[in-house]
């Protein structure tokens, strides 16, 4: 037997006046979410736009020459190199060469300091540690400060963990976004680690 309540629900259900209604509210829920997600939008990009123009990232970034680590003689480095290695003191060797205290050691002939050998006059190099040894001259400070005051909000997560101009080189240096095309090809697939300015020179596909 069919209950009372099921039946009556049936009968309202085919009045014309009843499924108007619900098709009126299911309209305005509609469009009121789309003016709620529409205020949303224009609310961050707002407040991107407030960030980026009035409000400058404030980066932390020391480039004082002398840290901690140095006092205490001891070298952080490249870390991930097979082959080479690149020391914060600017120093750049093979890896057998790295003494214990994580150091380059310059009395080895091959040991070079802030080289940019396989580096473009655009900041853009084909090997890692090269980019880092070359990023770390004293005479790139400004070039990096420049490129901090003009990075995007984009660039602030990767940035704002950077305390000083090793750790700046390290990370500028890494590819990202910066260094690729179509997000799978690179810009330039022989210089892809860039601590220049401006992301490598986009060759033709």
């Amino acid at each position: 037997m069919v209950p009372c309540g099921a039946v009556l629900w049936r009968r309202l259900l085919r009045k014309r006046w009843v499924l108007a209604l619900v098709f009126g509210l299911s309209l305005v829920y509609f469009i009121s979410s789309t003016f709620k997600q529409e205020e949303r939008m224009v609310r961050d990009r707002n407040l991107l736009q407030v960030q980026e123009h009035e409000q400058p990232i404030l980066w932390k970034v020391k480039f004082s020459v002398g840290n901690s680590s140095q006092l205490s003689n001891q070298c952080r480095n490249s870390v991930q190199g097979k082959l080479l290695i690149t020391d914060e003191l600017g120093y750049i060797c093979e890896r057998k060469d790295l003494l214990v205290n994580g150091c380059c050691d310059v009395h080895v002939p091959s040991t070079k300091l802030f080289s940019c050998e396989s580096c473009l006059p655009n900041g853009c190099c084909s090997v890692y540690e090269y980019c880092v040894s070359c990023c770390l001259q004293p005479s790139k400070q400004h070039l990096l400060e420049r490129f901090l005051n003009r990075a995007a909000a984009a660039f602030q997560n990767l940035f704002m963990a950077v305390e000083d101009h090793f750790e700046l080189c390290l990370a500028k240096c890494r590819t990202s976004s910066q260094s690729v095309q179509h997000e799978n090809t690179y810009r330039d697939p022989i210089a892809k680690y860039c601590y220049g300015e401006y992301p490598p020179e986009l060759l033709p596909v």
